[in-house]
């Protein structure tokens, strides 16, 4: 039997006046909700008032188009944010993905997704930012295999606003959850019921008894410290602006009351706690509603946690009511959120806001390397440009070599991302045989003192290593990248490329930002989990594209490491088991086509003396359009290659590698960016040398 307040969720939500359009509790309709044809129907079940998608149909059948089934609202158009509130279930095995769809876009925008399976309804939350543009939101379903697996939407309920904000008058709580404690917990005050020893009167959006309110009581407290925990909806979009709630509070030696948030990695940060002046304002008993406002900073995603630890018994009451949210700051001198890019660089254009260390006599130089056979180039495009400290391009015989970045602000956490890569020089004897000094990150704090944050640990040479740096800074800070040569025949070079600073720890999902997913964004695949949907061509083909890390097998061709990370994963044609002129085709899901140009962004290496050819097909329902096509021996390094098409049909990408005269024809590909938008100014093609010239 579902618990009371799932099954008065319908009745409160109906109450409500602020519904938008596109929210529905499924009693009688869809309310224009429809399933997509090309995949398996979302069924309504009228007596249990909710729309599912079965492993089987009502005929024991398994349903036409697989058991994936995909639920699209009517077109929506909402200038204003607003929250979507979806009651859920998933029985026994399976997923339920909420997607965004813009009209023209080859690729939904995930907006939350969800595996986990229960024994009840489940409420989810997810932002939906202002749009300028009608949209649709695209309910996908994916029961599992195991017999009776289902996946269930019970109500969807669009309301304007953010999914922080609550007045607590739903039975949903808008989200909000008690994080259980055996003896001291958040309840439902209110209503007009008489709650013993709450000492609450009136709540605070209605001013009387009748409204609700979050209260928690200290009267079964056992142990010091019992603490209590009312937690808000994970956030899903970048938010900063001013939050807002009114509180009441007893006894204030018994009692700590704080507002903390906290992240996926479920690390906290305190927000808020009463400052002493309001202190004196308490007395053993609840009285005035106390008004709060505190500005949140939030580019990545997390909870809001209200909690109160009591000290015995006595610890008195605390209550919640009408938490808000404005996009503005609380004050006008509030700094905005800071924004990290400033901190990102490729080097293509300059040095960007690093700056050299003169008092050292020694620098970094910015150089660029022509694709060849011999000699890596840069990370970004392959051929463009990158810092190098040099034992041999410096007069002297050691040299300390200083990067300094902008200036971080305090009291922040920040992620750092980096490439580098140890190189050897000649003589054959030299090359870092110190690895330890070939390179150092420095957190310098505006007093002058300084941290070593990250050194060199890993002696993998001639290719580029991702390094992810986490650290937090309590007063403004930068990051100094250190070199450090004692003599010639101690050094090699050391170089580095594509720098990015973000806000948060570096171990949150690349996606948190954006969503509530860890899948890779659409469009994007770096293999470093699977072939993100991509398929092979078991029809027209001779061979598969193998996945896989470091070098292949045979020697003198094919990458040593992948782009991504230099030592995660990529996808390759082996070409030892096939004949000269046989392919092996990798194809893309298919993409709904779209009024906009479309760019195609990926890597790919074509090192080795027997390479064949590597293209990129446009396949329109049997219809194929050449895109781009490569020949031959082009550089030991990842090149990185471009390409804007449009198609306003339904439409697979295709990769196919060609074996070429030889078992030196290992073709690889990395890091598959697809984006609706004509592609950046193309940069020129670089040509191909056989020889390590810097300019």
């Amino acid at each position: 039997m579902l618990p009371l307040y799932l099954l008065t969720f319908a009745a409160a939500v109906q109450a409500h006046n602020q519904l938008l359009p596109g929210s529905c509790n499924f009693e009688s309709s869809t309310c224009e909700y429809t399933s997509d044809a090309d995949f398996a129907s979302w069924n309504l079940h009228k007596d249990g008032h909710f729309v599912a998608v079965d492993t089987v149909d009502g005929a024991g059948e398994k349903p036409q188009g697989g058991t994936t089934g995909v639920l699209l609202s009517p077109a929506l158009e909402q200038s204003e944010w607003s929250c979507l509130r979806l009651v859920y279930q998933i029985t026994g095995s399976g997923s339920l993905e909420v997607l965004q769809r813009s009209e023209g876009r080859s690729f939904d925008r995930p907006l939350w997704s969800s595996q986990a399976p229960s024994d009840s309804w489940v409420i989810s939350s997810m932002d939906l930012q202002n749009n300028t543009e009608p949209y649709r939101v695209v309910i996908e379903g994916k029961p599992g295999g195991s017999p009776g697996s289902s996946v269930a939407v019970f109500e969807i309920h669009i309301s304007p606003g953010f999914c922080l904000e609550c007045d607590f008058e739903e039975s949903h709580l808008c989200g909000y959850s008690n994080q259980w404690n055996a003896n001291v917990n958040w309840y439902v005050g209110g209503g007009g019921a008489q709650l013993l020893s709450n000492g609450v009167l009136d709540d605070h959006t209605f001013k009387n008894r009748t409204g609700h309110l979050m209260y928690v009581d200290s009267i079964y407290a056992k142990t010091f410290k019992e603490v209590a925990k009312l937690v808000s909806p994970m956030t899903t979009v970048p938010m900063s602006g001013c939050l807002s709630f009114q509180y009441q509070r007893s006894t204030e030696r018994g009692n700590l009351f704080s507002v903390f948030t906290r992240d996926r990695l479920g690390q906290y940060q305190e927000l808020w706690r009463p400052e002493l002046e309001e202190q004196s304002e308490w007395s053993g008993t609840l009285g005035e509603w106390i008004p709060v406002q505190v500005d949140l900073k939030a580019p990545y995603s997390v909870q809001v946690v209200f909690e109160v630890a009591f000290n015995s018994p006595r610890g008195g009451r605390v209550a919640v009511d009408d938490i808000s949210f404005s996009s503005e700051f609380c004050s006008s001198d509030t700094e905005p959120t800071f924004d990290p890019s400033i901190a990102s660089c490729d080097f293509e254009s300059g040095f960007c806001s690093y700056t050299q260390d003169q008092v050292t006599g020694s620098s970094w130089r910015r150089v660029s390397v022509k694709p060849n056979i011999f000699r890596n180039g840069d990370h970004t495009t392959g051929a463009g440009s990158f810092l190098l400290a040099h034992s041999r391009l410096n007069p002297r015989s050691g040299y300390v070599s200083r990067l300094t970045g902008p200036t971080l602000p305090g009291n922040m956490k920040y992620c750092l991302r980096f490439y580098f890569s140890l190189r050897e020089i000649t003589p054959p004897t030299a090359g870092f045989n110190q690895t330890d000094q070939a390179l150092a990150v420095y957190l310098q704090q505006s007093g002058g003192s300084q941290e070593k944050i990250w050194s060199q640990g890993e002696k993998s040479r001639g290719i580029w290593i991702a390094a992810d740096v986490t650290f937090h800074t309590s007063q403004p800070a930068k990051v100094v990248f250190v070199s450090t040569c004692r003599s010639f025949w101690d050094c090699g070079s050391v170089a580095l490329d594509d720098m990015s600073v973000k806000l948060g720890d570096c171990e949150l999902p690349a996606t948190a930002a954006a969503g509530t997913l860890s899948s890779p964004l659409p469009g994007h695949c770096d293999f470093e989990a699977g072939l993100c949907g991509y398929t092979q061509d078991k029809h027209t083909d001779a061979a598969d594209w193998e996945r896989r890390r470091g070098s292949t097998p045979t020697s003198y061709t094919g990458p040593r490491g992948d782009h991504t990370a230099g030592l995660g994963y990529y996808l390759y044609l082996e070409a030892s088991p096939m004949l000269s002129g046989q392919s092996a085709r990798l194809l893309s899901r298919p993409l709904r086509g779209s009024r906009e140009s479309q760019c195609l962004s990926f890597y790919y290496h074509m090192y080795g003396s027997g390479i064949g050819q590597l293209s990129v097909h446009l396949d329109k329902g049997g219809e194929d359009v050449l895109l781009w096509q490569q020949s031959g021996e082009q550089s030991i390094a990842w090149l990185r290659a471009r390409v804007e098409y449009q198609s306003d049909s339904l439409h697979q990408l295709v990769f196919e590698a060609t074996r070429g005269p030889s078992v030196r024809s290992d073709i690889a590909i990395d890091d598959i960016i697809l984006e609706g938008g004509p592609c950046p100014e193309m940069e020129i093609q670089a040509t191909v040398g056989t020889s390590n010239e810097i300019e």
